[in-house]
């Protein structure tokens, strides 16, 4: 089963898909939005096509860690994805991601427009790297709990 990274946005949704053992994420596309629902439900046919199990959306928070009106719309958006597709929706923290994706698209010598088309995948990419590596971490730190009770 794969996760679908998203990097919600009112102009564009940047999305990115983990390989099927959850371990790499890959840039997939960038969806242009007419609206929100409609967005919602193209993302819903993609889960369903790529066998998603879990959906990993960016949640814009200010740099205190508080929810601005950009967090409030990303959680409202994760609402439409849990109507439409009856996933696991899970919110992550992405601050910086679309700054560090946009640096690092600037640091191949691409053209502006062409960055333009990518930074949201990129910053989808980030987000679900993230949240595949905290997986592994935590997974790890399972393993290893009982191991540490048994020599205690």
């Amino acid at each position: 089963m794969r996760v679908l990274g998203v990097d919600y946005g009112t102009k564009r949704i940047g999305l990115a898909l983990s390989d099927p053992e959850g371990i790499i994420a890959s840039p997939m596309k960038a969806l242009e939005v007419k609206d929100l629902p409609s967005a919602a439900e193209e993302i819903a046919v993609i889960a369903k096509e790529r066998d998603v199990n879990t959906i990993v959306i960016g949640l814009p928070r200010n740099m205190d860690g508080t929810l601005g009106e950009k967090a409030q719309e990303a959680l409202a958006f994760l609402d439409m994805l849990l109507e439409r597709t009856h996933l696991v929706v899970v919110p992550w923290d992405e601050r910086l991601s679309s700054a560090f994706a946009e640096r690092a698209l600037r640091e191949t010598h691409m053209s502006k427009k062409k960055r333009k088309k990518r930074v949201d995948m990129i910053a989808a990419q980030v987000i679900l790297q993230g949240y595949l590596d905290s997986q592994k971490h935590a997974a790890a730190q399972a393993a290893q709990a009982p191991k540490a009770e048994e020599q205690g």
